[in-house]
């Protein structure tokens, strides 16, 4: 079935309109990317060329989609805003809260019986709200939207930051912290500034080893964490239309590690392919018919240097596999170079676990290639040396792999484990068994993500990202520095043998197949469902609103904490076992900053108390600046914010009553999240500036109440020894933004507003 036929047709019959009038109002011919954009303008057709990297704009998203552990707080917000109904069709996916340990039976049902008061809740609001709810079991979010939601030419937002694998039919798919999903279910438009382009020409054709997974292994390399900061990735050329929908989305979900707003590519014949075998012909033959639309113009991709703001070209054809690791996902290796650079930098060779599966890549193509690999090392009496662990991305793709023996395959390795169609290790939900040693090893996964203590907890953990293809052969050599493309193995009969190269389905030849998909309809009429949190739960908790600004300056302020090097939302509000409580604010902001490494003594969760002059833990510490009434702010560098959408790393500083967070940098959508929860997130106008505060300064700000777009903002920092640096900043607010901060947060605005 496909949900929501008549309003992806409603979105197509506007195209042709919105398009000319973008085509006109700009001048010039139009990328995909600008297509969409401007067809989904709050005002409706475009009156105004909106400056790229500048322009805030409003727009008109289709629909939200929410993950367990994210939708938790935004369903809490969006029972405050007073709608009986969301205004666009909307999804919770509950997928980020199942542990994986033994294997996907045990696995669930232990997610299940752990996490019933939650997944009970999001199930009753779901039901009230007319939200679409996909339960335990039910698969990985974005592997959901992109088989049953996803379509060409469309937009959607997401509490999630992969959101963006949705690019992968051709949607302009955003990440955004909950206030921002808040706003859209509640009819509101929903702002961003204009982002700039980048675009990548990929020409040639795959072949061997090398899979989509390395198009983005490569490009987070060239581009590094921040080179997407701002700008939309537009992938284009024959390269691109070789590429399965799948393995277009594994490159647009794994843009987020490169902090693009979003990346996609134009409408194509695997696009059509992959709609019509997950049972939506009829979005193709909508599609179909305004086809010219759903891709850059013609003259676009023909000159693309004339209309985006960077270039990158790929040749598919000369693309070898890579590694990407440790402990950030844009330090790009090839494989034929990875044995030299391992060990020169001391990185672990061998390898324990290997894990094939996250919203990246467990896709019914990625588990058939896997397959292939392990089902030719049996065959050639090869054993593995790791543990090989699966998580299949949605019930139906776990379904239809069973059914057609992948499956199968991999449990023809004694130690494979197949877990829950669920994030699991991806996100830190893995119980690995002697992680708490914090031994010094490595493994290695299809994830996107690989920070430190990121999949098991330790810190210690050296995580590198491949291909599903590679991430078997790495399982059977038992060693990171394997290449299959030039390596032998030896068998059990002693004998020097050589991996054939994957062999995969893009897709299932007798088509998909599911018994329950899992998901679960809302009422049509929601009046009468009842959702009941309970006043002593743990895991859940009715928000109060933030205050609001009392239009003076911050004055006598203490710093927490200056964090140093790379602060991303898991440094600021841990995942893993800290998941269970994301949908109670007070309880989770126990883990505020713990992450973070303190500049001052470069240690973590040691910060210095100005009222004791003793060390403690930073939430700790924060609770005691909160109840004697002393405002702090926090230092960050470059990048501040990095990875997860997650607003929870806005709200428990906010929570706990920090006032302004002043970084080198920030990532788009920790900022925005600051922003929405009526903090303030600022910057250094001269970046060498973040040296000169010290421990025990003393802040104030100078001329806060004069507050305004574009105006820099002016700090003092006093420290012991009676001097003094006065310090500017710039902000990006606007006067929608400022109005946000003088109300206390967004969310107090739009209940003003709805006064």
């Amino acid at each position: 079935m496909t949900f929501d036929i008549d309003m992806i047709k409603k979105v197509y019959e506007r195209y042709p309109e919105r398009i000319a009038a973008a085509r006109q109002i700009v001048g010039k011919p139009l990328t995909l990317s600008e297509k969409i954009l401007y067809t989904h303008l709050w005002e409706g057709n475009a009156t105004q060329a909106h400056e790229r990297g500048n322009s805030y704009v409003d727009f008109a998203p289709d629909r939200v989609a929410m993950q367990d552990a994210t939708a938790q707080m935004a369903l809490l917000q969006f029972m405050q805003a007073g709608k009986a109904k969301v205004a666009v069709p909307s999804t919770a996916h509950a997928d980020h809260l199942i542990q994986a340990k033994v294997g996907a039976d045990k696995d669930l049902q232990e997610g299940i019986n752990k996490n019933s008061e939650v997944f009970n809740f999001l199930s009753s609001v779901c039901d009230k709200y007319g939200i679409g709810f996909w339960k335990p079991g039910a698969g990985i979010i974005h592997q959901v939207v992109l088989e049953n939601y996803a379509f060409p030419g469309g937009m959607m937002i997401g509490t999630d930051s992969h959101t963006v694998n949705a690019g992968g039919l051709g949607m302009v798919a955003i990440g955004v912290g909950g206030a921002d999903a808040v706003d859209v279910m509640a009819g509101m438009p929903w702002e961003l500034k204009m982002p700039k382009l980048i675009g990548v020409k990929l020409t040639g054709k795959m072949n061997g080893w090398t899979s989509a997974k390395d198009v983005i292994l490569k490009v987070a390399g060239i581009l590094t964490v921040k080179g997407g900061t701002g700008c939309i990735v537009e992938y284009f050329g024959e390269g691109a239309e070789s590429l399965s929908a799948t393995g277009k989305g594994t490159i647009c979900n794994m843009g987020a590690e490169i902090g693009a707003t979003t990346s996609t590519f134009g409408y194509d014949n695997s696009m059509r392919r992959y709609l019509s075998a997950t049972g939506r012909q009829d979005v193709v033959d909508a599609a179909d018919k305004i086809a010219e639309h759903l891709t850059g113009d013609p003259e676009v991709y023909a000159n693309p240097e004339q209309y985006f703001d960077q270039l990158i070209e790929i040749n598919l054809s000369e693309l070898t596999p890579h590694l990407n690791g440790p402990f950030t996902p844009d330090l790009a290796t090839p494989v034929a170079e990875f044995r030299a650079k391992a060990e020169a930098n001391g990185w672990p060779l061998e390898v324990e676990w290997a894990l094939i599966g996250s919203c990246t890549n467990s896709s019914y193509e990625d588990l058939s290639r896997a397959a292939s690999i392990v089902e030719d090392a049996v065959s050639k009496g090869v054993k593995p040396k790791a543990i090989l662990g699966i998580n299949p991305g949605s019930e139906q793709v776990k379904f239809t792999a069973e059914r057609d023996g992948f499956l199968n395959s991999f449990r023809k390795f004694e130690n494979a484990r197949i877990f829950t169609n669920a994030c699991g290790p991806c996100i830190g939900q893995w119980d690995r068994e002697g992680a708490e040693k914090g031994e010094k090893n490595s493994i290695i996964h299809s994830f996107n993500r690989n920070f430190a203590k990121r999949a098991d907890g330790n810190p210690n953990t050296h995580a590198f990202v491949a291909s599903p293809e590679m991430v078997a052969a790495v399982a059977i050599s038992g060693r990171l520095d394997f290449n299959p493309i030039t390596d032998t193995l030896t068998n059990e009969a002693g004998e020097q043998v050589k991996l054939d190269e994957p062999k995969g389905f893009e897709l299932p030849a007798k088509g998909f197949a599911v018994d329950d998909n899992g998901y679960q309809a809302p009422s049509e009429d929601g009046s009468n469902v009842v959702v009941n949190v309970s006043p002593t739960s743990d895991r859940l908790q009715l928000l109060e609103e933030f205050p609001a600004w009392d239009g003076k300056n911050i004055t006598g302020a203490r710093v927490l904490i200056k964090a140093f090097g790379k602060c991303t939302t898991d440094h600021i509000s841990m995942a893993g076992p800290w998941l269970k409580y994301r949908g109670h604010l007070d309880n989770i902001s126990n883990n505020m900053l713990i992450g973070a490494v303190n500049a001052y003594n470069m240690e973590t969760n040691k910060v210095k108390n100005e009222l004791t002059g003793e060390y403690g833990e930073v939430p700790a510490v924060q609770r005691a600046y909160k109840a004697a009434g002393i405002p702090t702010i926090v230092v960050g560098d470059q990048n501040y914010g990095e990875g997860s959408s997650r607003e929870h790393a806005a709200m428990e500083p906010r929570h706990l009553g920090v006032k302004a967070v002043l970084v080198k940098s920030f990532a788009r959508i920790h900022e925005t999240n600051l922003k929405k929860q009526g903090m303030l997130g600022i910057t250094f106008a001269n970046e060498a500036d973040y040296d000169k505060i010290q421990e025990d300064d003393i802040v104030n700000f100078l001329d806060l109440d004069q507050f305004a777009p574009g105006k820099q903002l002016t700090l003092e920092f006093i420290h012991t020894d009676g001097t003094r640096d006065i310090i500017m900043a710039n902000h990006t607010y606007n006067d929608q933004q400022i109005d946000w901060f003088k109300a206390g947060s967004a969310l107090n605005l739009i209940k003003q507003q709805e006064k």
